[in-house]
């Protein structure tokens, strides 16, 4: 059964000119360690590739934030929210702490998929409650 669907598009221009202004702080508020790594790996051969990473993480983010009614609000953290990809390349979300103590109560499971193209990157979450 649905239990919540998530959508958000994000500027990417935004993402770059938020890069600028706080340096790798904006990053390290919005990306797990994980993630964190990806980024770096990502920014360092192809900046650019760097801010596309991380503008469909913060829209996944915000999707997911959406889909399970919570938005920005305990125990919905940032950095508590991980969008991992599968060896095929398939986005997941990976929970952590007690934002993954809180998912697993309420017996849910979501399905993400992210994109992004020139300025935009855009996401989609649905969140299902598990019979």
């Amino acid at each position: 059964m649905v239990y919540g669907i998530g959508t958000d598009i994000c500027d990417i221009r935004r993402i770059r000119a938020s890069l600028a202004r706080h340096g790798d702080r904006f990053a390290e508020k919005i990306l797990s360690e994980a993630e964190l790594a990806v980024w770096r790996k990502r920014g360092a051969r192809w900046p650019e590739r760097g801010v596309r990473y991380l503008a469909t993480r913060f829209s996944a983010k915000e999707s997911f934030s959406k889909a399970v009614g919570l938005g920005m609000r305990m125990p919905m953290t940032w950095r508590l929210c991980e969008i991992a990809n599968l060896p095929s390349g398939q986005p997941v979300i990976v929970l952590h702490g007690g934002l993954k103590e809180w998912f697993e109560a309420q017996q849910l499971s979501a399905l993400v998929t992210v994109t992004d193209e020139t300025d935009y990157a855009a996401s989609f979450v649905v969140v299902e409650k598990n019979q």
